[in-house]
């Protein structure tokens, strides 16, 4: 599935232009022309990353960028500001409220996705449509395609979601919760142990390469993706 970008932008010539640059980089566009707009799309669904104008019709976007941060939900919620506030201090006051980028209008299309390929490489670098790789494992998200020691492996979606968050993310322990909503998303409501589920298919799909091994289970914590031997 393609990382999913909020463009939170009032004006519609420039709303346009970044959806069209989004959507021919591969991501999923959804769009807000205000904050109140913003957080009923928040509220519905956490997007990957948010986009977000400055100047807005309601409220500054740097309000709405404060809020994001003060919630537990949003505190780790990818931002970019949009705005044509240039001077040193509005960006220093942009990047202290917690935005993890700072583009100023005007920008060209290719700039602006650079920049969130940036961002995603940074914070989620499972969706920034770069190959990860582990040990003998490489996944390229956007070839689909899983690789251990060269040789293709087939899983299903749900499986190739998983290792790539793993892959981005190695070695750390990861409670069943913190994958449900970091792989499936914290507004799909399925039970803990479906993730057990797709441990088992993740690890029957790596087993023929006799890599499965790499996928291990820490008694009382979680799963995790890891070289190492103890359990």
């Amino acid at each position: 599935m393609a990382p999913t970008i909020l463009v939170v932008e009032d004006e519609p010539a420039i709303q346009e232009l970044i959806a069209y640059a989004c959507r021919t980089s591969g991501f999923e566009v959804r769009r807000a022309d205000s904050v109140r707009a913003a957080r009923e799309a928040i509220g519905g669904e956490l997007p990957d990353l948010v986009l977000l104008d400055w100047m807005l019709p309601d409220r500054p976007g740097i309000e709405l960028l404060r809020d994001l941060r003060g919630q537990e939900r949003t505190r780790d919620l990818p931002v970019i500001m949009l705005t044509a506030k240039g001077n040193e201090a509005d960006r220093v006051t942009g990047l202290d409220a917690g935005a993890d980028d700072y583009v100023v209008k005007p920008f060209s299309p290719r700039e602006l996705v650079s920049r969130i390929r940036a961002v995603f490489r940074r914070r989620a670098p499972e969706l920034a449509g770069e190959a990860l790789q582990y040990g003998p494992i490489t996944l390229d998200a956007g070839r689909h395609e899983v690789l251990v020691n060269g040789q293709p492996v087939k899983m299903g979606l749900a499986e190739f979601k998983l290792l790539g968050f793993f892959l981005a993310h190695p070695d750390r322990v990861f409670t069943r919760a913190q994958l449900l909503d970091g792989v499936w998303g914290d507004h799909v409501f399925i039970e803990e142990r479906t993730v057990d589920v797709h441990m088992l298919r993740l690890r029957k799909a790596l087993a023929p390469h006799d890599a499965q091994h790499l996928v291990q289970t820490v008694r009382g914590l979680g799963y995790r993706l890891s070289q190492r031997s103890d359990r």
